[in-house]
């Protein structure tokens, strides 16, 4: 077993919670906010399974940015939405993503959280960089990102 590693942002977003939740509950829709996206114009993307909530796949195979992984919508409420990750490329690791969506005044705080356990390459990385520096800013960025969509 690795050592626990744990990321989580939030968010407000001038948005109801019903709007915020179709944007993340549907793999297709997470080419306009994801933070990874932009990182291989030439991104390959497969879809399998219901087109959103439990069950719904996404894969995709990029260039060494990008990678090569796939996620898979594994729980769905109104209050949140649970996520297996796996990266295949450049290195194999697996993860947990929950997003939660709260009512607030103004709109919908919205929380991202990863969670995984370091692998061998991982702990090298995290003794440079915590897990937190490495991959924050890049949940910051999707979270500023779904906000732009969500409000369009």
């Amino acid at each position: 077993m690795g050592k626990p590693w744990a990321v989580a942002r939030s968010i407000i977003i001038a948005a109801d919670v019903a709007r915020v939740h179709a944007l993340v509950n549907d793999f297709q829709h997470w080419a306009t906010w994801s933070p990874w996206e932009d990182l291989d114009p030439s991104l390959e993307r497969t879809y399998r399974g219901p087109a959103s909530g439990t069950g719904a796949e996404y894969e995709w195979s990029g260039n060494t940015q990008a990678g090569t992984g796939r996620m898979k919508i594994t729980n769905v409420t109104d209050e949140a939405i649970a996520i297996d990750l796996a990266f295949l490329k450049p290195f194999p690791a697996t993860s947990t993503v929950r997003f939660s969506f709260v009512r607030v005044q103004g709109g919908t705080k919205v929380t991202w959280a990863m969670q995984g356990e370091l692998n061998t390459v991982m702990r090298v990385l995290s003794k440079i960089r915590s897990m937190d520096a490495i991959i924050g800013p890049d949940v910051e960025k999707g979270l500023a990102q779904l906000k732009a969509e969500a409000e369009a």
